[in-house]
């Protein structure tokens, strides 16, 4: 008798997401061969996922935000996304729905299997981080609503949803997988022709359109100041900028020739660019974990739209301890992170250069990343998360 075929749906945003879903589709169809399991995953996410073995419905690596102003555009384009994705599930009933972050448009999806698909599970791995900057109690409420399990990668994350009612299991992160392959130093320079004498400093602007606005101009305007200062003591200082995705390629290449910095955009190697580094000047998001786990210093950085900044401080009262993945682990500022009116290009000078001349700032912050590593889990994160959701199919009738 032919076996019966399971159809898990995965929706996920941005490019961080694509990334995260790209290691549990790996792993659900690496576990799924374990079981005897004959395994269709389609989704919403990018080409990593699809390259992993999912079949793509929607690319939504491009059409996510940060903030109350730089949404707008996004609205639309997420609104037709939903709009194709519901239509191809009502056609196409799935056995279990994965949500990966992406607060918005997976609440909207969960919202729709719980009404369409009453009996079809609904998992949330990586849930929204509302356990450090929510607002209010409505989007906690929400998600716990629309979930049947909740698949948590910090402990924090856990503790928080779980007080709420959520039936959660701990997983621990997903990077820590990822990273287990990750190049040296050496060999990650060598892959780039890239000296060992040479200091490496990599600029990590963007993976959202509005981040080439805001963030983009302040760490160039940095990384320039670091370059005229550091003439003399560094003469093989050289800019490494990763590209994640090819759209904002023009616009970087174009900022590079228009501060006159000593950079290399490189594309389809950001592990290697990180790992080659002996400095990193970020944006907050999952980039530094990968960092923290690399032994790579780190100053990070984050600037959205002044309406929002504004409406957020001084109308919703909005206040997180930190926005930095690093620093949410223990919460603890394990690295230095400015945002808004603080990330200027003299701020992160001064911290860079603390890094890259002060061997004790250098050894203090590797100290802290060995003990952050230890509250993210043991290896084997996303064939864990993935045994949990096989877990979560309906018998068959």
């Amino acid at each position: 008798m032919a076996q019966v075929k399971r159809r898990i749906f995965i929706s996920t945003g941005e490019v961080s997401g694509d990334l995260q879903g790209s290691l549990l589709v790996e792993a659900l169809y690496r576990q799924a061969n374990l079981a005897g399991i004959d395994l269709e995953i389609v989704a919403a996410g990018g080409d990593r996922m699809a390259q992993a073995g999912a079949k793509l419905l929607a690319d939504t690596t491009a059409i996510g935000s940060i903030g109350l102003v730089e949404s707008v555009r996004y609205v639309l384009p997420t609104i037709l996304v939903q709009r194709r994705l519901k239509q191809w599930l009502r056609q196409n009933p799935p056995d279990l729905v994965v949500m990966i972050d992406y607060l918005g448009p997976n609440i909207g999806i969960a919202s729709f299997t719980r009404s369409t698909f009453p009996n079809v599970p609904t998992v949330y791995y990586i849930a929204p981080q509302e356990w450090v900057w929510s607002i209010s109690a409505a989007n906690t409420r929400r998600i716990v609503n629309v979930t049947d399990r909740l698949l948590a990668i910090f402990p924090a994350e856990a503790e928080y949803y779980r007080k709420w009612g959520s039936d959660v299991a701990w997983v621990g992160h997903p990077l820590i997988d990822r990273m287990q392959n990750a190049p040296s130093r050496s060999e990650a320079r060598a892959a780039l022709g890239i000296a060992s004498e040479a200091t490496i400093v990599s600029l990590i602007p963007a993976s959202r359109r509005q981040e080439i606005q805001y963030i983009l101009p302040v760490m160039f305007q940095a990384a320039r100041q670091l370059q005229d200062k550091l003439e003399d003591q560094l003469p093989q200082l050289e800019f490494l900028v990763p590209l994640s995705l090819e759209t904002y390629r023009e616009a970087i290449d174009r900022a590079i020739q228009s501060y006159g910095l000593r950079a290399r955009l490189v594309s389809g190697q950001t592990r290697e660019v990180l790992a080659a580094s002996d400095l990193a000047i970020t944006k907050s998001g999952t980039v530094n974990l990968e960092l923290a786990l690399l032994n790579v210093p780190q100053v990070v950085m984050y600037r959205l739209n002044p309406i929002t900044a504004w409406i957020a401080e001084n109308l919703l009262k909005y206040a997180a301890p930190f926005v930095s993945p690093v620093n949410l682990v223990l919460m603890q500022p394990i690295v230095p992170e400015m945002l808004q009116r603080q990330a200027t290009p003299d701020r992160l000078v001064e911290e860079s250069l603390d890094f890259l001349l002060n061997p004790d700032c250098r050894s203090q912050i590797l100290a802290n990343y060995e003990r952050m590593r230890q509250q993210l889990g043991e290896p084997g994160v996303s064939d864990r998360a993935a045994q949990e959701i096989l877990a979560m199919l309906p018998e068959m009738a």
